[in-house]
């Protein structure tokens, strides 16, 4: 399952993670990757409704926090990104993506 929390701001932000991630902390050198809970944890997708709602976010002026394999799968079968942006900390792959 996937996570999708939109937060409103000066201009919205889509939070995006596999659901499994949620509240783990990863670190790799001096980097971190910190899936906060209450940054990600939102409304529960199944993959293939995951890509329709990324596909809806699109559309709109927004960031995108992508975090784990199945939401960087979702997003790459969305259009949102490509493998080329994708990076990883601790093996756990992420994103970011500015529209």
């Amino acid at each position: 399952m996937i996570s999708i929390k939109i937060h409103e701001s000066y201009r919205r932000v889509a939070a995006i993670a596999d659901l499994d991630l949620i509240g783990k902390k990863f670190e790799e050198e001096n980097r971190q990757l910190d899936v906060r809970e209450n940054f990600y944890k939102g409304s529960e997708f199944s993959e293939e409704e995951a890509v329709s709602q990324i596909k809806r976010h699109v559309m709109e002026d927004a960031t995108f926090n992508i975090v784990g394999e199945k939401s960087i799968k979702a997003s790459i079968e969305a259009g949102l990104i490509d493998q080329e942006s994708v990076s990883e900390i601790a093996g756990i792959p992420f994103a970011l993506k500015l529209i």
